[in-house]
């Protein structure tokens, strides 16, 4: 007996949703275009938000930007949900194995006085910072119109989460009575001369109602001129009194920084380059929260004895590539 095995080609009936055909036709989606695009609510609300009378639940007018079409937006690491676990998992894997590479050899004991007051002044009062910055992109994500740019901003926020949590496992594993430099960092963000800048800067985003400046505030201004001036600046300190191997537990950093910028630049190319009207007001709002920033972090920058310029050289080549730097 023999058995004649063929094979027949099923042509699909679809070759993809509805609502991605209409934006990219009828072709197979990707997954970030299918978890991505045209998914939220835009008609038949039920009501509007009790806490804001004024605006739809989803509604364009929670910022002073304007888009023919919102969703000219696209993450350029092409995060969804699953993705985004998938690359955070990576990276917290590669974190993790390098705090336990600095746990399991006591290079904390290592650390000379000096260091120790650095990072206490300089590097774990941010941790606060970063609270601010994780709920800063919450309330952006709540508020932005479309999903790229909601579930982006969400997805950034719950990394400041992370970084802050980071931050705190630094100061615990430096401190040779565990959670008295923590205590004392928490005394300089509140108290200190030096930190009232950045908390007030800090604290003055949180109520900044237009969610497209806020990210512009916070994840452009901001982090642009902090990371550099922490991962450079702060760094080359370290080494200079014998502080190298803080390096391996923010190290992390720099990864994660370089990977949002990709979305955060990405997010205001598209938003400046929409219209003439965009980018002046995006203009405007960067010559504001720039001055701001230099003016907050310029005395933690002195108290530390570290020049600022570098970090600020970095943060002006970054808005004058994006078009959004004023030249007199």
């Amino acid at each position: 007996m023999s058995v004649e095995i063929k094979t027949a080609e099923i042509t699909p009936i679809r070759q993809t949703y509805g609502h991605t055909k209409r934006r990219f036709g009828d072709k197979p989606a990707t997954r970030y275009q299918e978890a991505s695009f045209d998914i939220q609510p835009t008609t038949n609300f039920h009501y509007r938000p009790m806490f804001d009378e004024h605006h739809e639940l989803y509604d364009t007018g929670y910022t002073a930007l304007v888009m023919e079409d919102w969703y000219a937006f696209s993450d350029p690491r092409q995060f969804y949900y699953g993705a985004w676990v998938a690359a955070r998992a990576k990276l917290q894997e590669n974190t993790e194995s390098s705090f336990a590479f600095f746990e399991k050899r006591g290079l904390g004991a290592r650390l000379n006085d000096d260091v120790r007051r650095l990072l206490t002044r300089c590097l774990l009062p941010l941790r606060h910072a970063e609270m601010g910055a994780n709920m800063n992109n919450v309330g952006i994500a709540a508020n932005a119109y479309g999903t790229t740019l909601s579930q982006a901003h969400m997805y950034h926020g719950m990394d400041r989460l992370a970084v802050a949590q980071y931050l705190s496992r630094i100061g615990l594993l430096i401190d040779e009575s565990p959670g008295a430099l923590l205590a004392e960092a928490k005394t300089l963000w509140m108290e200190e001369a030096a930190w009232q800048g950045v908390r007030r800067y800090v604290e003055d985003s949180l109520v900044v109602e237009d969610w497209a400046e806020l990210s512009l505030a916070q994840n452009l201004i901001f982090d642009g001129l902090l990371y550099p001036f922490l991962l450079e600046s702060l760094d080359a300190r370290l080494m200079e009194i014998d502080g190298g191997d803080i390096a391996i537990l923010t190290d992390f950093m720099g990864d994660w920084f370089k990977d949002g910028s990709r979305f955060i630049d990405a997010l205001f190319k598209t938003l400046a380059g929409e219209s003439e009207a965009n980018r002046v007001q995006l203009t405007r709002w960067v010559a504001h929260w720039r001055s701001r920033a230099v003016e907050a972090l310029t005395p933690v920058a002195i108290d530390a004895d570290i020049e600022l310029d570098a970090a600020l050289a970095v943060l002006d080549k970054r808005l004058a590539k994006l078009g959004l730097l004023e030249t007199h």
